[in-house]
């Protein structure tokens, strides 16, 4: 099963939006520990504060992985000004097949 890399960054003054989001947003992760496989926020240098995410998804194909971030409450709530994503050959600390 093939790995997707998501880099998604937040609207710019939308620190608010992610926070209010962001207790809902992880326990959408926790319910999807089998397929999210790394999640983390993307911090501003300057600030410290968070500006986007990270994760790396385990899916099917991209139409699976689509619709698993379409129930990601941070996209329900329009937080992310740009995601790209990518898939992913994880080489160096993959799990085991």
């Amino acid at each position: 099963m093939p790995y997707f890399h998501i880099k998604a960054h937040d609207k710019v003054g939308a620190a608010q939006v992610r926070l209010d989001n962001r207790e809902a947003h992880l326990g959408w992760i926790k319910t999807r520990l089998d397929q999210v496989k790394i999640a983390g926020p993307m911090i501003n240098d300057q600030t410290g504060g968070m500006v986007g995410s990270v994760l790396v998804i385990e899916a099917e194909s991209r139409a699976e992985l689509d619709a698993l971030l379409a129930e990601d409450p941070y996209a329900k709530v329009d937080l992310f000004e740009t995601v790209e994503i990518s898939t992913f050959k994880w080489v160096i600390g993959a799990p085991e097949a």
